[in-house]
């Protein structure tokens, strides 16, 4: 039977790990964890892969430990959270040869406290960024970001806002919609209840949103193949 939707013991379970946040309860409670979260997430990834492919046939959706599911084990050197569980789960459909989180993608992860929904790219590395900010030099593709995100603004989702103050010396002064110079990142985001993923439209509730993204999806695609 095809996936629609996570188990209703999926989040108390989160909660639990949220309260008993050591590898000797985790270890304890491996198959409700097996049960719960890994199995459904698989299946999630196989079937919401398969709407995504309809947007965009090459999208990666690979039901794997670091390919589409993220580790539940933490790494606490490069963390501030030094706790050794993740409570939230992530899943991630990207697109293109790239590392999946330098990549264009739809994103999701949920924890007891909410489901957060995106697309795009969190941060860019150095490369990608100056890929970027080459892209954005050329005026049709620097009007079409604004215009997506304006777009995308009006419906009502949020959108990664410019992290640097001063404008790159690379850009003219009187560039049109300088923000988009002063970047990072480029990404949308949106929130939903977390009890969301227990629902029967779980799935038909993302693509909507997802089908919204679209564009920007796209959008940061074209230009990572400016990278290579």
């Amino acid at each position: 039977m095809a996936f629609s939707h996570f188990p209703k013991e999926t989040l108390p379970f989160l909660k639990e790990v949220q309260k008993n946040n050591h590898k000797e309860w985790f270890e304890a409670h491996k198959e409700d964890y097996i049960k719960y979260i890994l199995e459904p997430s698989r299946d999630f990834v196989e079937e919401m892969g398969e709407h995504l492919q309809a947007l965009v046939p090459t999208i990666n959706a690979i039901p794997k430990i670091n390919q589409s599911l993220f580790r539940i084990y933490r790494d606490t050197r490069f963390s501030k959270d030094k706790t050794p569980i993740k409570s939230k789960v992530g899943v991630i459909f990207w697109q293109g040869q790239h590392i999946r989180m330098q990549s264009s993608c739809f994103y999701l992860h949920f924890s007891p406290q909410e489901l957060l929904l995106a697309s795009g790219i969190r941060t860019f590395d150095p490369d990608l960024l100056s890929a970027y900010r080459d892209y954005i030099k050329v005026d049709k593709n620097r009007e079409a970001l604004h215009h997506i995100l304006e777009a995308l603004k009006t419906k009502g989702y949020r959108v990664q806002e410019a992290e640097y103050k001063r404008l790159p010396k690379t850009f003219d002064k009187e560039i049109s919609h300088e923000y988009l110079a002063k970047m990072k990142a480029v990404a949308v985001f949106h929130t939903l209840k977390a009890s969301t993923i227990s629902h029967k439209k779980f799935i038909e509730e993302l693509y909507h949103h997802y089908e919204q993204f679209l564009p920007l999806q796209q959008w940061l695609y074209e230009m990572t193949l400016t990278k290579d």
